[in-house]
């Protein structure tokens, strides 16, 4: 007992004293000590130790801690097991260090952004030289943001706003001015770039900064001596002032940006944006400025200069009136000569017109009979004879090739040549020269190819027929002055620089069409004159081709109607290249294209003659007892156009004029088809067409109009007229049986 009671005295001797030091005196790690106790009382020394020693980690983990705050260290965390009140107590501080280092974390961060604001805002405060701006901007924004690489981009025209006006065909464009470890044209990169291009362009025509976060690999590189890595991440910023877009800022970094950069920038941007536009508004104030005491002092030059020269003028004013009453009358002088000039033209135009109308009248009925007995139908004619009637229809052609040259001629001096654009395949001329050319360049044993580049579109806008007149009179001068080798048409397209018409140097592209043969060549010093009116390289009466020399006169000017030119190359012996140079496009208007202008037919063209107006198709159904009516004061004409219908199973009657069509048309038996001559004394073929028009049992009666002079509008006067249908002198018989068949069917 006695034992018992010293053990539990010193039990309650240890307690009472770690009671004392641990709760009131304040000492942590105190331990109870006491030998020789066991059970309960043991277990109980050992809960007041655990008691004491959880107690002093506690508090030491909170006073560690804390320590650690008020020093500024707010990455501390109270981490001890706890319970209770003491859990409590440890959750609060921890969350008191979190708010605390948020909090500072935010402040600092505040902090931050406002000095790089001031202290980059203050730098460019003053500065007058755009840049000298750009490359402080780079070299102070890019490392303040953590990034290893930027380019600072320049709107060119200033004033464009962002997205509204930006489109396409007349876009502004960004220059790169400066850059920041930039990697230049060897990595992608370029220094230029439109509204709407790239995400330059997009940031610049949106007006909105884009983020773009996961690089790619081998989008772009940042790079070093040591070596080189792609970034992490880019954004794209626009300069703004008052909704224009000045410049736009492009940065790349290895380290993703923060929110606090990203706000930096937007803010720092509305920054640069106000200096930009004070830079640029001083330059243009400076500018200006020079330019108005330039303009001053030229003033003050000129004032001078015109005080000296107002004495002068006072003295030479008489002589001056005199000059004016002389320059006035020479001024209407002249304008009677160019009265009389304009109406000699106008005279010229219609005796030429008037001349070819009548030329083309027999050779309409020449051309047609001698067609006829060179196609033999009967049969009754010999080899001879038919290659005697096969000259006398190429004679013909000739002569009608040689027509339409004068009256081309004429209407290019009196200005009257026509020209209607539009677009033409590469395809369907490239056809026209294959069907027109290789029989020709066959006969003679030529060898002949057209290449048409790859790279020309599809399409060339401009007149079809002019065209095919200048490769048709370019080609057939490469097939008479050739007598072995080949010729050659290259088309392709050709730098507009080299084009001497400033017109072409203009346009937006230019076609070249070359014409190469291995002919007989033509000397220099006839180069120029070849494109004269009547001029060959061999003007002699001994000369050993033929032709007038108007080929290339009028493929000339026909050229410059187009907007285009044609020059020539040529070395004697060896062969000759003449080159066409067309706009791809026509910009200027022209006079709509009057289709009743004459087009030979294929078989005519050139001088070829009818093919060896081939077999006689067989009599045709729909032709077959048809009664046509042909009116015409030329027998000529009418002995031609019958002999050929009725080959055809055609009944032919006739009239003389237009009179004598309506009693023709009034009788017995019916007219299924009239063919009306347009020209002809007392009533003409327009009138008599619109007086068989008027009567109600011939309103739908099949009038096809024949003429022979080949004037702008003539086609359309005849249609208005009331003709269903409209030819031209010489008549292609095969196109006449081809339209009587579409009316009478």
């Amino acid at each position: 007992i006695n034992i018992m009671v010293d053990q539990l005295s010193a039990f309650a001797d240890e307690v009472t004293r770690v009671a004392r030091e641990v709760g009131t005196d304040g000492k942590l790690g105190v331990q109870a000590e006491v030998e020789g106790v066991s059970g309960t009382w043991k277990r109980l020394t050992e809960s007041v130790n655990q008691l004491a020693s959880t107690l002093t980690i506690q508090l030491r983990a909170i006073a560690d801690v804390s320590t650690g705050v008020t020093r500024g260290d707010l990455t501390r965390k109270i981490t001890v097991d706890a319970a209770g009140e003491v859990a409590g107590l440890k959750d609060t501080i921890n969350q008191m260090i979190a708010t605390l280092r948020e909090t500072t974390r935010a402040n600092q961060e505040q902090d931050w952004l406002k000095t790089n604001l001031a202290r980059i805002s203050g730098l460019m405060q003053g500065q007058r030289d755009m840049n000298a701006v750009a490359r402080l901007i780079m070299s102070e924004l890019t490392p303040v943001v953590t990034a290893q690489c930027g380019a600072f981009f320049l709107a060119e025209a200033a004033e464009i706003p962002a997205a509204v006006d930006a489109l396409p065909g007349g876009r502004a464009r960004l220059r790169m001015i400066a850059g920041y470890g930039y990697p230049g044209g060897g990595d992608g990169a370029k220094d230029s770039f439109a509204f709407g291009e790239t995400l330059v362009g997009q940031a610049a025509a949106e007006g909105t900064r884009i983020h773009l976060t996961d690089v790619p690999a081998g989008y772009v590189t940042i790079s070093s001596a040591l070596g080189s890595a792609p970034p992490a991440e880019l954004v794209v910023l626009p300069v703004l002032f008052e909704g224009r877009v000045l410049a736009v800022i492009e940065l790349a970094t290895f380290t993703p940006f923060s929110a606090t950069h990203l706000a930096f920038l937007d803010q720092i941007t509305e920054t640069i944006g106000v200096t930009v536009n004070t830079i640029i508004a001083n330059s243009r104030t400076e500018e200006l400025l020079t330019q108005s005491r330039r303009l001053t002092e030229e003033l003050q030059e000129r004032s001078e200069q015109l005080q000296g020269q107002q004495e002068q003028l006072r003295g030479t004013n008489t002589e001056l009136e005199l000059k004016n009453a002389e320059i006035e009358e020479a001024g209407r002088a002249l304008a009677d000569r160019a009265e009389q000039l304009a109406l000699s033209s106008r005279y010229k135009t219609e005796f030429l017109a008037n001349m070819s109308h009548e030329l083309r009248t027999p050779l309409n009925s020449l051309l047609i009979l001698a067609r006829l007995l060179a196609d033999n139908v009967t049969g009754n004619l010999t080899p001879e004879q038919v290659k005697y009637a096969t000259v006398i229809h190429g004679a013909g052609s000739d002569l009608l090739q040689l027509i339409d040259d004068i009256l081309d001629l004429s209407k290019v001096e009196a200005g009257k040549m026509d020209s209607s654009p539009a677009d033409v395949s590469f395809t369907s001329l490239v056809e026209y020269v294959e069907s027109m050319c290789r029989p020709l360049t066959s006969d003679k044993g030529l060898g002949f190819t057209v290449s048409v580049a790859d790279n020309l579109p599809r399409t060339l806008h401009t007149d079809e027929r002019r065209l095919q007149q200048i490769l048709r009179n370019l080609l057939s001068n490469a097939v008479k002055f050739t007598e072995s080798g080949e010729i050659r048409l290259e088309v392709g397209p050709v730098d507009r620089q080299r084009c001497q018409n400033p017109s072409l140097r203009r346009s937006p592209g230019v076609v070249a069409f070359q014409v190469i043969d291995t002919g007989i060549g033509i000397p220099a010093d006839k180069l120029k004159i070849i494109f004269e009116a009547f001029q060959q390289a061999d003007g002699t009466t001994s000369r050993r081709y033929g032709g007038t020399g108007l080929g290339l006169s009028i493929s000339r000017e026909i050229a410059h109607l187009l907007g285009g030119e044609i020059d020539a190359d040529s070395t004697v012996g060896k062969g000759s290249t003449f080159t066409l140079h067309l706009p791809m496009r026509r910009g200027a208007p022209a006079q709509p294209r009057d289709a009743s202008l004459y087009r030979p037919s294929p078989d005519l063209a050139l001088g070829a003659g009818p093919p060896a107006p081939r077999p006689v198709p067989p009599d045709d159904e729909t032709l077959v007892g048809k009664r046509v009516l042909i009116v015409d004061d030329d027998v000529r004409n009418v002995f031609a156009l019958a002999s050929a219908l009725e080959l055809h199973g055609m009944e032919v009657c006739y009239a003389d004029n237009g009179e004598s069509a309506l009693e023709a048309l009034a009788e017995p038996p019916a007219i299924d088809v009239v063919l009306m001559d347009v020209m002809m004394p007392g009533m003409d073929g327009n009138t008599a067409m619109a007086a068989i028009r008027a009567r109600r049992d011939h309103a739908e009666l099949p009038i096809i109009a024949v003429t022979a002079k080949a004037m702008n509008g003539d086609r359309q006067r005849s249609l208005d007229a009331g003709a269903s249908d409209y030819v031209a002198k010489p008549v292609d018989t095969d196109h006449l049986l081809g339209l009587l068949r579409d009316h009478l069917a």
